[in-house]
């Protein structure tokens, strides 16, 4: 029998050196198939009620963006509307989890702030969506202040020319 052990040490030596990498990969399978369930950090885009600092005010917008045109030579004092189609969003941190039987619960990341409060995580904050602008302005009737407060706008906005309008006005 002591000659039989030899030969078996070699026999899984050799065995041990040709599929090293075969079950190193089954041992890490093995290894991640007993972890338990971990956390799946996913974004999600929600409607949120925003704070003060993070809202998008429209009035605020077409306020500034009449400043802005007015500076425009030619163009005098001007009125902004703009429509959106969507409000100001903010993307928010959320956790999947999943169980061993192939189900998930999300949940939405909060921080503690103290004194009993939690405040979600956001990860990003998308402006809203414009559908349109109408400008109306004393110069709006030359086609060259026209042009200029178009392009100032779709610049502003990010919609197309075909969504804005200048008009002349008595502002």
């Amino acid at each position: 029998m002591n000659g039989r052990r030899p030969k078996l040490a070699e026999w899984w030596k050799g065995a041990l050196e040709k599929y090293k990498y075969a079950l190193l990969i089954v041992a890490t399978g093995v290894a991640l198939m007993l972890l338990p369930a971990g956390g799946e950090q996913t974004a999600r885009t929600e409607e949120q009620p925003q704070t003060q600092g993070d809202c998008f005010d429209l009035e605020q917008f077409e306020r500034k963006l009449e400043q802005t045109l007015s500076q425009i030579a030619g163009a005098g004092q001007t009125r902004v509307v703009l429509t959106v189609d969507s409000g100001s969003r903010r993307v928010l941190a959320q956790d999947q989890e999943r169980d061993r039987e192939g189900g998930s619960t999300v949940s939405t990341v909060t921080v503690g702030r103290g004194s009993g409060t939690q405040e979600v995580v956001p990860l990003q904050t998308l402006a809203p969506s414009f559908r349109g602008a109408l400008v109306v302005c004393p110069g709006g009737g030359d086609p060259q202040v026209r042009l200029k407060l178009s392009e100032a706008v779709s610049a502003l906005t990010g919609l197309g020319t075909d969504r804005i309008s200048v008009c002349e006005g008595n502002t």
